[in-house]
Parts: C-alpha cells; structure tokens; sequence
C-alpha cells in the first residue's frame, strides 16, 4: 500500500483556454479533487510556441506568438514545470486535462486528424507511466491509441466521428455519461468526457472527480 505523503500525481498541462490550450475548469477540478483526497501533485508543460493563439471572445485566431509553459502557468500561479523534467520515477500517477491545446500543443491531431502524432517529448512521457494508473479527460483519450497501441479501452464521450477515429486507430471507443469513467483494468487508464458532454462545472466535477478515486485505487492507495 501507498501512503499518502509518498503519493505523487504527475499533471500534464498544454496551455491556457480550452480553444488553444487547456480547458481551464478541468484542470482545476482535478487538483481540487487531488487535493481535498491529500494528493500531492506537479504540473508540467512543453516549453514550446503554441500552434496557434485563439480569441476565446469570438473564436477566431488571432496574430499572436505565446508559449505553453508560460500560458499554463497562468492556472497553477506559476507552479508548472518543462515536460522535459517530468520523470515517472517519482511518481504514482499520470494525468491529462483535455481543451484543444491536447490536439494543437501536445499532438497534432487539429490539423491532421488520424494521421496525427504526439509531440516526442511528450510521447516518451506518457509511455514512461505505463504500468501505473493514469487519467486522461475530455479529448485527450484520443492520445492513447498511439502510447498504448491496440485495443485500449477509452471514451470521449459520445461522439460518432471521434470515436470511429479510435477505432480506426485500434482503440476501443465506448460511450459514457459526463458523470461517469470507463477504465481500461489492465493497462490501469482511466478516461471520462468532462466538457465534451459537460454543460457546467458541477456535470465536468463528478466525472473528474470519480476518475481520480479510480487512479487511487488501481495504484493501492491508503
């Protein structure tokens, strides 16, 4: 059994805003739940340009230059770390806040659709935690056919055309409730659709939150 001041949660961020970066509110819910269960955790980000900066007034981009590392640190106040100094070896588990910087900043799925990859820095990260329990919320299950290979059990919520997309790629797509997880027993990742079916934060929170309780129990926490 892990006790509680030995448990670590590794959290990866990938921006600011859920238009260009992280989904602001699912990053927050998941330390709020990490915390309030005594969770010690770490933010980290890839210290690199954003693909593109988007005005989350009226949805256009916009011509400007950010970087992830610093726009994530504007939700953690300025506790996030470089991806390139997150390291499995300290810690119990893996989590991934979803918002479209998972597909403009982390991988490339925005622009090339099922043909996409994982940046590599982030791509070695996520591989280095197989074996332990990880978390993947929103649109960042779709992340894991590429760092688990075939068959890996996911949701995204209920949306047919993502879906067929995992699929394609040799996952296993299944639909679920924004308040419910779907867990993957044997490679111990668990995943929920947080604002891809969320129309509040207390709808995204009971989700989120359930998949933390899981990540403790499948890591054999006390």
């Amino acid at each position: 059994m892990i006790k509680k001041s030995d448990f670590n949660v590794a959290v990866i961020l990938s921006g600011c805003g859920y238009l260009d970066g992280s989904e602001i509110s699912e990053v927050i819910l998941t330390l709020f739940s990490l915390e309030r269960k005594g969770i010690n955790y770490q933010c980290f980000a890839p210290n690199i340009e954003q693909c593109e900066v988007i005005d989350h007034l009226t949805g256009k981009q916009i011509c400007e230059k950010r970087n992830v590392l610093l726009e994530s640190a504007r939700i953690v106040r300025g506790k996030v770390k470089s991806i390139t100094e997150c390291n499995a070896l300290y810690f119990n588990a893996l989590i991934v806040p979803g918002g479209f910087g998972v597909t403009k900043n982390l991988s490339d799925f925005a622009s090339l659709g099922i043909n996409f990859k994982l940046k590599i820095d982030i791509l070695k990260i996520c591989r280095s935690f197989i074996g332990k329990a990880v978390g993947y919320i929103c649109i960042a299950p779709i992340l894991l056919p590429l760092i688990y290979g075939k068959n890996i059990k996911l949701t995204i919520g209920n949306n047919q055309k993502i879906n067929d997309i995992v699929n394609s790629l040799g996952g296993v797509a299944i639909n679920c409730t924004v308040d419910d997880i779907i867990v993957d027993i044997k490679n111990k990742v668990i995943s929920t659709p947080g604002y891809m079916l969320a129309n509040n934060i207390s709808e995204a929170y009971r989700g989120i939150d359930k998949l933390v309780g899981k990540i403790l129990e499948l890591s054999d926490y006390k």
